[in-house]
């Protein structure tokens, strides 16, 4: 079964106003293994990858059946507001907020305005 998402950027973040799109596939073997989460919509994220799969520790080795789809879509909020760039999925995204974090921005920004026409 796959289910479409949609969260909002977080307030006070580079991703603020912004519309992002996901989808939740969940298996056979739901709740007692992680949907998996993938962004639609274009992200430039140090914990996102290409294909728009995330690098979360509750949708992988963290996972307990207790969490359910709000507590997912949360703790992803929660990770663009506060990205991990020493576990990157995104080398260049995870450079850049460490060392360029106006380029960085700049390039969130760039995916916030493609989210309103995603």
């Amino acid at each position: 079964m796959i289910w479409n998402a949609v969260i909002f950027g977080p307030h006070d973040t580079p991703f603020e106003d912004g519309t992002f799109k996901l989808t939740i596939e969940f298996t056979e073997e739901y709740p007692n293994k992680p949907p998996t989460v993938r962004f639609v919509s274009k992200m430039f994220h140090p914990n996102v990858y290409a294909d728009g799969g995330i690098c979360l520790d509750i949708l992988q080795n963290r996972w307990s059946p207790t969490y359910d789809v709000s507590a997912i879509l949360t703790s992803i909020q929660s990770l663009l507001s506060d990205p991990n760039p020493n576990s990157p999925a995104n080398s260049m995204a995870a450079q850049l907020y460490k060392e360029n974090r106006r380029e960085y921005e700049k390039r969130v920004k760039a995916c916030v305005e493609q989210s309103f026409v995603d």
